[in-house]
C-alpha cells in the first residue's frame, strides 16, 4: 500500500470570480471518474483536500486557486 500522508492534508482554496464556476472531482484508481461536482457563485469560497478516492480537480469558470505552491488564477486577465 502507498504511503497516502504527503497527499492527504494538502488543503487548497478556491475563490469563484464569476457565478457558474465548477469544481469536479475525479477519482484514483485504474479507472478515472467523475464523482464529485459543486458549483460556486461570485465571491463564494471552497476549501477543498486530496484524498484517497480524489486524485485530481477540474475547475471550470474564472476563479482563483490558492495553493501551498502559490496563487493560480484559471483563466488569465
Amino acid at each position: 500500500m502507498a504511503d497516502t500522508t504527503t497527499v492527504l492534508g494538502e488543503y487548497f482554496i478556491i475563490r469563484a470570480l464569476e457565478n457558474g464556476v465548477q469544481v469536479i472531482g475525479m477519482t484514483r484508481g485504474s479507472e478515472t471518474k467523475f464523482h464529485h461536482t459543486e458549483k460556486l457563485d461570485r465571491g463564494e469560497v471552497m476549501i477543498a483536500q486530496f484524498t484517497e478516492h480524489t486524485s485530481a480537480m477540474k475547475i471550470r469558470g474564472r476563479a482563483i486557486l490558492y495553493t501551498k505552491h502559490g496563487t493560480i488564477p484559471t483563466v488569465e486577465d
